[in-house]
């Protein structure tokens, strides 16, 4: 198979007796301020994750950084986590420049983290409660991509794929979790596929083990959302990535991306274009928002309408 790598502050989910979301304004319902301004770099309110802390995993590139961008040009504190402590590097460093003119973006943190590890991720979510605050914001992007026909899947393709896709969502989530619920508000969204929900070939363990992400975070949402704590999916479609890249034979999208594939069975994408990590990161950070305060348990398809869904 083919292997591509790729405590009592308000935060997000929480209720408050007046129906406004913490730290909103109350006259409006809205949970947002009517006297902030536009992120320099998307939509959402400037400042509106000012005084809350988030985790990013898989932060190194692609998705994962431009999630970690969106929540610090909107004020949150980053703990930006990857396994690859290089890049990690290099991306927050990249960040870090980008942001040097905005006196509202929150702080980027870079931590090392295998998410397949356990115990790495438990001393590593303590690490970040000690050193920034307890997390309101958990995002998990971490992923790995391995391709080719179902039956020539070995034990270890499927193993290497479901330790991070899935059981890394089930380390960060069951460290994090936790703490949310005993504080009464947090949100968690995890970054999945639309593969979790419509058959690809040649993708069959990335597609389940997405798949199994998605269910995990729902049924963990149901758990814990009378304690305040929201949990969402987001489904990209084909991104602009190094992981999409490298199934590329040039520079430009292949037209069976766009305009589909009848020998595989695969729609084309009737936006007709792949999207940005940006595209991905504002509904990332929509559905961490107290603008997505009665929203959990769902799964948000960002595909440009691949999945006729």
């Amino acid at each position: 198979m083919t292997d591509i790598n790729g405590p009592g502050r308000p935060g997000p989910g929480g209720n408050r007796p007046d129906g406004a979301a913490p730290g909103g304004d109350a006259s409006n319902g809205t949970g947002i301020g009517t006297d902030i301004g536009t992120a320099p770099n998307g939509t959402g309110p400037r400042g509106e994750f000012a005084g809350r802390v988030a985790l990013v995993t898989g932060a190194a590139q692609g998705i994962g950084e431009a999630v970690v961008r969106a929540l610090s040009a909107r004020g949150a504190t980053v703990a930006a986590t990857d396994r690859s402590e290089q890049e990690l590097k290099r991306s927050v460093a990249r960040l870090s420049e980008d942001a040097g003119a905005d006196p509202a973006a929150g702080p980027v943190v870079p931590y090392r983290l295998d998410v397949t590890a356990p115990d790495d991720v438990a001393e590593t979510v303590e690490r970040v409660s000690r050193e920034l605050g307890p997390v309101d914001i958990l995002v998990n992007v971490a992923g790995v991509l391995r391709t080719g026909p179902a039956v020539e899947t070995t034990d270890r393709d499927w193993a290497d794929v479901f330790a991070v896709n899935t059981t890394g969502v089930f380390h960060l989530s069951r460290a994090v979790v936790a703490g949310m619920a005993a504080r009464g508000s947090g949100s968690v969204v995890t970054v999945a596929s639309n593969a979790a929900g419509i058959p690809r070939a040649d993708m069959s363990v990335y597609a389940a083990s997405k798949a199994a992400a998605v269910a995990f975070t729902k049924c963990l949402g149901l758990e814990v959302a009378a304690r305040g704590v929201r949990c969402n999916a987001v489904c990209p479609g084909s991104t602009d990535t190094p992981m999409q890249r490298s199934l590329w034979d040039g520079d430009s999208v292949p037209d069976g991306v766009l305009d589909g594939d009848l020998a595989t069975h695969r729609t084309g994408i009737p936006l007709r274009r792949i999207a940005q990590p940006e595209d991905v990161a504002e509904a990332v950070v929509f559905l961490a928002s107290d603008r997505a305060r009665h929203i959990t348990m769902q799964d948000l398809y960002v595909d440009g309408g691949a999945t006729l869904r």
